[in-house]
């Protein structure tokens, strides 16, 4: 019976032995699973700067990391300001403010819509770039000008010493207010201009300046020193100064090395020559002859065209004051004598001081003065846009010493008196 039993399992354990080892094979055949792969993490968003100065609006939001100002100044022949680039703001100072000044002003410029920094209390801190700007000064309108700004001009010291065609036409136009400048500037008119910034001078006495009241009043006043350079290029090199308070150091600086080619090419012709005459400057102002000293603008503009100034070796950079005889004893024989105040013609000379007529400049006619452009009230073109413009200056005065140089000149701004 037993065998029969075995008989009748055994089809049964075949087959179950067969299920083990088909299932014993499926697991040793089975693959290994394949690791997956780290992923790295994500990493942290590039963040791209302006690719030019911001010259219209505010930046979107701050980024420490980026740099506000990819478009920079840098200083060739200006002396009296310096700057100094961070990420979101400048840092410029005025080291000249006036003659003898005992002080510095600084002003943080930092761009609109990023956080102003710590640990310059003593200094002024601007936004920019401004959008609306009183100036008490007609020399720093042609830099405005320039600079295509005019349209943020809201007020000016005084209307009638401005020569500028765009600026009467505004005057004209009502969009700008006179304001005064010096010890008579309206104050309660400036503020109500609600201007960012205002543009003044000083001459270091508080009760002449302007700036003094202007900060008591809670006004934002940067001051312009140009008039304390003793180069030509240096004091036009100052459109660099107003270019910093609008981001438009890249406008600035085309602006600028234009001027510097076209003088320079000027200049050359000049210092070929090889008869340089004699020349001396100024007139007498209260009985005080103020002579340009040899470090001055004036004689750098001499210099340059190709003449030899009496007082070249002297190392003073603004006037030299003199009396009628120390000047007469070495200019009574100069071949010209140029810039002599308010005088149209030899006859207003000879009447504010006969002596003038000793002189041989005086007898041959030899006498010009950079009074050419004259509006109805007497403002004074050369002050204007004369020192924006120091190439147009000296080829005015190669054409006066040397007219064989070029004799297709036509002079802008000297006249010869008749």
């Amino acid at each position: 019976m037993f065998t029969a039993v075995s008989r009748a399992y055994k089809p049964i354990a075949l087959f179950l032995l067969l299920l083990v080892l088909i299932l014993s094979g499926c697991a040793q055949s089975a693959p290994t699973p394949t690791p997956q792969p780290t992923m790295p993490p994500t990493p942290a968003p590039v963040v791209i700067g302006p690719s030019v100065n911001l010259t219209d609006g505010c930046a979107d939001r701050y980024e420490p990391d980026v740099d506000y100002f990819p478009e920079k100044v840098t200083l060739r022949y200006a002396e009296g300001f310096t700057v100094e680039y961070h990420k979101n703001y400048k840092v410029v100072t005025v080291t000249r403010p006036w003659r003898n000044a005992k002080t510095t002003f600084r002003y943080v410029l930092v761009q609109c819509g990023t956080p102003a920094p710590s640990g310059y209390e003593d200094a002024q801190v601007i936004q920019v770039p401004v959008k609306r700007i009183v100036t008490l000064s007609t020399t720093h309108l042609p830099a405005l000008s320039k600079l295509g700004l005019l349209d943020r001009l809201v007020g000016v010291g005084n209307f009638k010493y401005i020569n500028s065609l765009d600026v009467r036409a505004l005057i004209d136009a009502g969009f700008l207010t006179e304001v005064g400048s010096g010890a008579n500037v309206d104050v309660e008119k400036v503020v109500a201009l609600d201007p960012d910034l205002v543009l003044t001078f000083g001459i270091g006495n508080p009760e002449r300046d302007a700036h003094p009241k202007l900060l008591e009043a809670g006004l934002k006043v940067a001051i312009n020193a140009e008039y304390m350079e003793g180069t030509p290029l240096g004091r036009s090199e100052w459109i660099k100064f107003i270019a910093l308070f609008f981001n438009k150091e890249k406008d600035a600086e085309r602006i600028f090395d234009g001027i510097v080619r076209r003088y320079q090419a000027i200049r050359t012709v000049g210092e070929k020559v090889e008869e340089r005459p004699t020349v001396f400057a100024g007139y007498m102002y209260k009985g005080t002859w103020y002579m340009p000293g040899g470090k001055s603008y004036v004689a750098q503009f001499l210099r340059d065209a190709g003449a030899t100034y009496l007082w070249a070796e002297d190392e003073t950079a603004g006037s030299i004051p003199l009396d009628f005889e120390a000047v007469y004893e070495r200019a009574a024989d100069a071949d010209f004598w140029v810039n002599v105040g308010r005088a149209k013609s030899l006859k207003d000379l000879a009447e504010a001081d006969e002596r003038y007529t000793q002189f041989k400049a005086f007898q041959e006619g030899n006498v010009y003065n950079n009074n050419k452009r004259l509006n109805k009230w007497g403002g004074n073109d050369y002050w204007e846009s004369g020192l924006a413009n120091p190439d147009i200056v000296l080829a005015d005065l190669v054409s006066i010493f040397h007219p064989d140089l070029l004799p297709q000149h036509d002079r802008v701004y000297y006249q010869q008196l008749k």
